[in-house]
């Protein structure tokens, strides 16, 4: 709404609220304070991220997700999804009943065929569950007992924009609330020195063309902005120019910000425009984060061990071993999510090149993860998601050799796991064809998938909704979902 119009709406509402004795700015300061308050400095402060009314809808299993996003889309035949029958199979064209007609990329489409790639890389099977794995995840097929495995994840888009953005915000259309922000808006954190939701983009090592990240992987599309995941910079200040400059103590900006934030509050009384009271709480964030952060990435307290778990790299400022290691420590000290994007995964060729480069950046950083959180108690209340935005083609790109090959988008199946928070580790939901082309068991779709993770926090995803544009939105969408029953410990 125009804030001038608001602006003469509130004219009459604010006579109304003081011949009540009520004024709005003690209405807003309450409801920004139905979480408590905290006193700091000698001043009473509203506590900075509290939960809506009524959430959540039942007893949560997890307090707090880590995502990790695998941006590219990687491959499940060569890492997950162990389809020995291909080796026979090599360079053969791949059957029109098992295609049967499917939409492919432009990238492909003009080719004269579509020969059988089979994986160049080993599986064996580890743990007391038996699962194949892939030689290059030497690290997290250790932890297979505490995965849940859905082989069967598909989706509506092809391309790689469209379906991050369908992934992460339930809608290939931009402009809606990112899983993150949903979670943020309704749960808040039990944090009030960072952020609810904090978004990481660590290095990789593929030299393959890497797909951009737009921020609306982490926005809050049309929830307040306050939302908004906090981007932290993967190298030099997380935070651009947190720290105060020369000459201006604590308790300058201490005085500055109680100052300011009566201006601003005046200035809501007089609009109403809610955004008004977000810039209030950012102010106040961007303060408490002034300590906070510091601390956050001062790795000193960790022990020699810790470290050498994460691996090599984990010492090295925005490579994914230290994002990792920074998203324990996130979660320990009360962010509700954290979500690591981590780029390079668009094979098109060269996978013999670039997808093992890959997965040396993410295979041990993500099993010391799972480690760590389990020796520190974090993991039953921490829920980890991995995954990508699709899978590959079973059918080469190009060239193709026994030794290398590259593979096109596919939507139609791809892998994601879950562990912690609740979940029922060792299981393996769906399966897919001989070719991993099409699903023939337990097809989950990304909303499912998506409805499941809001489940483990206790929250209904058909009862947590936003009013927008003359729909009750949700990150789920209109069309049925349903969380995944079989990865659901209890």
């Amino acid at each position: 709404m125009d804030p001038r119009l608001e602006y003469d709406l509130q004219l009459s509402r604010r006579q109304f609220f003081a011949g009540s004795g009520l004024r709005m700015g003690a209405v807003a300061l309450a409801a920004m304070g139905a979480g408590g308050l905290t006193r700091s400095a000698g001043a009473v402060e509203r506590r900075m991220n509290p939960p809506l009314p009524g959430l959540p809808h039942f007893a949560p299993q997890a307090k707090a997700v880590i995502y990790l996003h695998m941006n590219g889309g990687p491959s499940q035949i060569d890492t997950w999804d162990y389809k020995p029958g291909l080796n026979d199979l090599f360079d053969t064209d791949l059957p029109d009943s098992i295609r049967q007609g499917q939409r492919i990329t432009t990238m492909t489409s003009g080719q004269s065929r579509f020969p059988v790639a089979p994986s160049k890389f080993a599986f064996q099977q580890h743990g007391q569950c038996g699962r194949w794995v892939s030689e290059l995840l030497p690290h997290t097929a250790e932890c297979v007992d505490d995965l849940a495995l859905v082989k069967s994840v598909h989706t509506n888009a092809i391309n790689h924009d469209p379906a991050c953005t369908f992934v992460m915000t339930g809608s290939e259309v931009p402009g809606k609330p990112s899983l993150g922000s949903w979670l943020a808006y309704g749960l808040g954190s039990e944090s009030d020195d960072l952020p609810a939701f904090v978004a990481l983009t660590p290095s990789w090592s593929s030299k393959a063309a890497a797909q951009a990240l737009f921020t609306r992987m982490w926005s809050c599309g049309f929830l307040p902005t306050r939302y908004n995941g906090v981007a932290l910079r993967s190298s030099g200040d997380p935070v651009l120019y947190l720290p105060d400059p020369p000459g201006v103590t604590r308790e300058d900006r201490r005085a500055m910000l109680d100052s300011l934030a009566k201006l601003n509050q005046h200035r809501f009384e007089q609009l109403g425009d809610p955004e008004i009271q977000t810039r209030i709480a950012q102010y106040e964030m961007a303060f408490r984060m002034q300590t906070s952060v510091p601390d956050l990435t001062d790795w000193s307290d960790e022990t020699a061990e810790t470290l050498e778990m994460y691996g090599p790299e984990v010492n090295t400022p925005g490579t994914f071993a230290a994002s990792t290691l920074l998203a324990r420590r996130l979660v320990e000290r009360g962010v509700r999510v954290v979500q690591l994007l981590h780029r390079g995964w668009d094979q098109h060729g060269n996978i013999a090149g670039d997808l093992p480069a890959q997965c040396r950046d993410v295979d041990q950083p993500c099993a010391a993860l799972i480690k760590d959180l389990k020796q520190r108690g974090l993991l039953d209340s921490t829920l980890v998601v991995w995954g990508g935005e699709f899978g590959r083609t079973v059918y080469c790109q190009g060239g193709l050799s026994r030794e290398n090959y590259g593979r096109d988008h596919h939507p139609r199946c791809f892998p994601m796991w879950l562990a912690g928070g609740g979940v029922r580790g060792g299981v393996s939901v769906g399966e897919t064809d001989d070719f991993s082309y099409n699903v023939t068991d337990r097809p989950v779709h990304v909303n499912d998938f998506n409805a499941t993770i809001l489940h483990q926090l206790g929250i209904d995803h058909e009862r947590f909704t936003f009013p927008f544009q003359g729909l009750e939105q949700r990150l789920t969408g209109v069309e049925p979902a349903f969380p995944v029953q079989e990865v659901i410990a209890g």
